[in-house]
C-alpha cells in the first residue's frame, strides 16, 4: 500500500481495530489515541462509550457528535468434540455473505484465525444449491483436531469473533474499503470535528464520542447522552448506497461522492426538522454537497439519544456506503470530508439562541 496520509493513518487504525458489541476496547483506545490531544477533558460511562468534552468561546449548548464503536461480529457459543466452534450472531448478519469468510477469534491469550467452514457445492443435492444455508448450521474451523487442542488454543465461550479485511486504498484513491466502516466512520467524523474546532470559534461544548453497543440496539447511546444530557445531538454512521448494479431508487436514493446524507426518517425516529433545516441551509450556504435519504428498515443512535431525558433534537447524518454489514465495504473520501465540514459549520452556529429556535420550530 502507498504511504498514508495522517488521515488515512487514522482511518486505517479505526477499521483494522477489532470489536463487537460488548468488547469494543481495542477500537475505543485508537479513538482515545486520536481524540485526547484535541478534547479538554476525556471520560467514559459505565459500558465503555467513549466520552470527549471540547469547551469553546462560551459555556453554551451541549453538543454532542456520536459515531459508534462497534462492528458486527459473532460470539463463541460451543466448541464441539471435533474443535469446530459454534457461534451466535452479534449484530445484524444475512447468511448469503457469511460462508467461507475469513474471521479472527479474540482469545484472552491472543488472536485465534479461522473461517466460517461450508460444505463443497458438489457434494450437495441440487435444490440445496438453490438456498442459503441456515447461521444455525454454520461452524467455524480453526485447525484444530479435538475440542481439547481448540480449548489449548484458548478458545472459551463467550470469545468475540470478527471479520477479516485490511484496509485498502483502491485504484481510484478516493475508493477506501475496510470492515467496521459501520461504524469506524462516524468515530472518525467525531474525531475530525474536534480537529477542525482546534482553531474556530464556536459558542458551545462539544462532544466527540464513540458509543458502545449500537448494532445490538442503540444501548450505548443511551447511557452516554444520559451522563452529557446534551442540547443538539448529531448520530454519525454508514447509510445505504444505492449506485450499484440492481439497486434502484425505490431501494436507496443516495450515490457515493455525492455528499453526506440527511436522513429524514428511519425506524428509530422521526428526524428534527427545526435541526435539519438548519444543516440544510448552512450546507446550502457553504455549498457543501449533501443528500436526503430515508431508511425505513434501519436505525443509528439517534433513535436512543432524541429520547433520552426531556428530549433531544437530534438528526443523523450518515455517508453512503456500499457492502455495510459485510467482511468488506466501501465509501468515498470527499463524502467522510465533506460530512466534517457540514458538522463544524453548525456547530459554529449552535448558541444557545439558536438551539432554542430550532428546539421549537
Amino acid at each position: 500500500m502507498a504511504n498514508l496520509d495522517e488521515t488515512l493513518q487514522m482511518l486505517k487504525e479505526l477499521t483494522d481495530a477489532n470489536g463487537i458489541p460488548g468488547n469494543e476496547r481495542e477500537p475505543r483506545e485508537v479513538m482515545k489515541k486520536h481524540i485526547e490531544p484535541l478534547a479538554d477533558e476525556v471520560s467514559t460511562d459505565n459500558l465503555g462509550s467513549l466520552i470527549a468534552k471540547k469547551q469553546g468561546t462560551a459555556s453554551g449548548p451541549k453538543i454532542m457528535v456520536a459515531g459508534h464503536l462497534d462492528e458486527i461480529g459473532f460470539m463463541v457459543t460451543h466448541i464441539d468434540d471435533k474443535g469446530f466452534i459454534k457461534f451466535q450472531t452479534v449484530g445484524g448478519w444475512w447468511e448469503q455473505v457469511m460462508l467461507a469468510q475469513r474471521v479472527t477469534i479474540m482469545t484472552r491469550t491472543g488472536n485465534v484465525p479461522g473461517v466460517i467452514g461450508s460444505k463443497p457445492p458438489h457434494i450437495l443435492p441440487p435444490e440445496a444449491r438453490k438456498k442459503s444455508m441456515d447461521k444455525k448450521d454454520m461452524f467455524i474451523d480453526i485447525g484444530a483436531s479435538s475440542k481439547e487442542e481448540a480449548q489449548e488454543f484458548g478458545i472459551r465461550p463467550g470469545d468475540a469473533i470478527v471479520p477479516v479485511c485490511d484496509f485498502t486504498v483502491m485504484k481510484n484513491e478516493k475508493y477506501l474499503m475496510a470492515k467496521a466502516w459501520d461504524n469506524r466512520i462516524g468515530c472518525a467524523i467525531a474525531i475530525e470535528v474536534l480537529r477542525q474546532l482546534q482553531n474556530e470559534d464556536h459558542p458551545n461544548t462539544v462532544y466527540g464520542v464513540g458509543t458502545v453497543q449500537e448494532e445490538v440496539g442503540l444501548r450505548g447511546a443511551k447511557t452516554a447522552t444520559n451522563q452529557i444530557q446534551p442540547d443538539i445531538g448529531f448520530a454519525v454512521d454508514v447509510g445505504i448506497a444505492g449506485d450499484t448494479p440492481g439497486v434502484t431508487t425505490k431501494d436507496a436514493l443516495a450515490k457515493m461522492g455525492d455528499g453526506p446524507q440527511i436522513i429524514v426518517y428511519d425506524a428509530s425516529m422521526v428526524s428534527h426538522k427545526g435541526l435539519r433545516d438548519l444543516v440544510t441551509d448552512t450546507a446550502d450556504e457553504k455549498k457543501i454537497p449533501y443528500q436526503f435519504d430515508a431508511v425505513p428498515g434501519g436505525g443509528t443512535d439517534s433513535g436512543s439519544i432524541h429520547l433520552t431525558a426531556n428530549g433531544v433534537p437530534a438528526l443523523s447524518i450518515t455517508i453512503a456506503t456500499r457492502y455495510i454489514h459485510t467482511h468488506a465495504a466501501i465509501l468515498h473520501r470527499d463524502d467522510f470530508e465533506n460530512a466534517v465540514k457540514l458538522i463544524v459549520e453548525v456547530i459554529k452556529k449552535l448558541d444557545a439562541e439558536t438551539v432554542k429556535e430550532i428546539t421549537f420550530s
